[in-house]
């Protein structure tokens, strides 16, 4: 569903309106500084993998990984082993890949296809839907051992177009209202249609909120990128949105003096489908969204390409480096976010907006822990982090968390979509 015109004029009208601004919107809270701790304690980053990591949608696969009725692929970002299966019934399911006899794991590869899922250790046989279908010696377990009782144990698993997304929690509300308006944002740019064009991983030795903070405002943009997305985008016009669940959006036009059509990141010696559907804001502007907890992603006519970050410990990151994108016919599938280079482990090398974005981390987070890192003030360009780490604090719980390391619930919901005080302070102005 396309954006109606009148919101398009009312989102041009406000990216011009923060260019022409000279101090933080009227009424927009003081930002109190981020305590330094929430980046270097072992005590909040346990409770961010319990109830974060474990209680939040998470991005898992793309329907390509696993196409066909019987495929399975194994998946351990988020920690505990899970196996993912396009059931025989064409439902994607997820499970624990653990076998209910002993424990050891169902699917030993990275992916496979079959009708039965078989534990290599006693084959104990499961159906693609977790039913326990048989185990050997059937005799020598008593006549009313219920095998319906012993099905693998399901991982909530549910499809945004062809994105897979699970979810520990078992109480957790549904994806689509986890994703709320941004749902029907999302309808333009194809996930129905867009395949899995590359998926690389690199790891980063710094918290996970270190390396995702670098993608989540543009203040930096015309120091570290100079070059690269400066071109792209004009960081004074630069207007962010907030949304129920975390989640958040930027959106900025190309400065004025720029001809994009020449120097955006994605031109290439190949002409890429164009995602039709696609309106004015994603052909002419940058837009990214954040999406709780881990995925951040601009969004174009040509690409849906996340970066998704996984800590894998109190300081080190998995960084995915993911690009989707429309059926690129007999060329080389897209890759908007790596280069080949021999030297790499899996024959990829970071591309250069991604390493500037990535050079500071590992020094950061050293600074980090030292006696010299106090506090984090945040300016209202970065309000999107203080967002973040304000429902981070929401979903752990705010009695969870310890107070010398809490973070003040000051964006309150008239900040929040669909509130939003801009639009008439605007109009005041004018």
């Amino acid at each position: 569903m396309a954006m109606e015109q009148a919101e398009i004029d009312r989102i041009k009208s406000l990216m011009e309106w923060e260019g022409r601004r000279t101090s933080p919107p009227e009424g927009f809270p003081n930002l109190p500084d981020l305590p330094a701790a929430r980046y270097t304690d072992a005590e909040l980053f346990d409770l961010e993998i319990e109830h974060v990591f474990g209680k939040s949608w998470l991005f898992a696969a793309h329907i390509d990984e696993v196409p066909e009725p019987g495929c399975f692929m194994r998946w351990h970002n988020a920690g505990d082993p899970i196996v993912i299966v396009h059931g025989m019934d064409g439902r994607v399911r997820a499970f624990y890949n653990t076998c209910r006899h002993r424990g050891a794991p169902v699917v030993t590869e990275d992916r496979g296809k079959s009708s039965r899922l078989i534990c290599g250790y006693h084959n104990w046989t499961y159906k693609t839907d977790g039913s326990l279908a048989g185990l050997p010696e059937r005799r020598d377990f008593p006549d009313d051992f219920d095998l319906t009782c012993k099905a693998l144990i399901p991982v909530r698993c549910e499809t945004f177009g062809n994105l897979i997304f699970v979810n520990f929690d078992d109480g957790a509300c549904s994806l689509t209202d986890w994703l709320g308006p941004i749902a029907a944002e999302w309808e333009e740019f194809a996930f129905d249609r867009i395949k899995l064009a590359a998926r690389y991983s690199f790891d980063l030795n710094c918290n996970w909120k270190v390396a995702m903070e670098a993608n989540m405002e543009v203040y930096h943009v015309p120091f570290i990128h100079p070059e690269t997305v400066a071109p792209l985008v004009d960081s004074k016009r630069n207007f962010n949105t907030f949304y129920p669940n975390g989640h958040a959006r930027m959106m900025a036009p190309p400065p004025q003096e720029t001809d994009r059509a020449h120097v955006r990141a994605i031109d290439s010696p190949q002409e890429w489908r164009q995602i039709d559907t696609v309106g004015e804001l994603g052909r002419t502007c940058t837009q990214s969204y954040t999406l709780f907890p881990n995925w951040v992603s601009p969004l174009s006519n040509y690409f849906v390409p996340p970066l998704i970050f996984w800590p894998t410990s109190l300081n080190t990151t998995r960084l995915e480096l993911i690009t989707m994108a429309l059926d690129w016919g007999d060329g080389p599938a897209p890759d908007l976010w790596t280069v080949p280079d021999e030297t790499q482990p899996d024959g990829r090398q970071m591309s250069r907006i991604i390493l500037e974005d990535t050079q500071f981390g590992e020094a950061i987070q050293k600074s980090m822990e030292s006696k010299g890192f106090k506090s984090v003030p945040l300016s209202y360009q970065e309000a999107r982090i203080y967002s973040f780490h304000q429902y981070c604090d929401h979903a752990i719980g705010l009695d969870r968390v310890p107070p010398q390391l809490a973070v003040k619930q000051v964006i309150a919901d008239d900040w929040i979509w669909p509130n939003d005080p801009r639009p008439a302070q605007m109009a005041t102005d004018r």
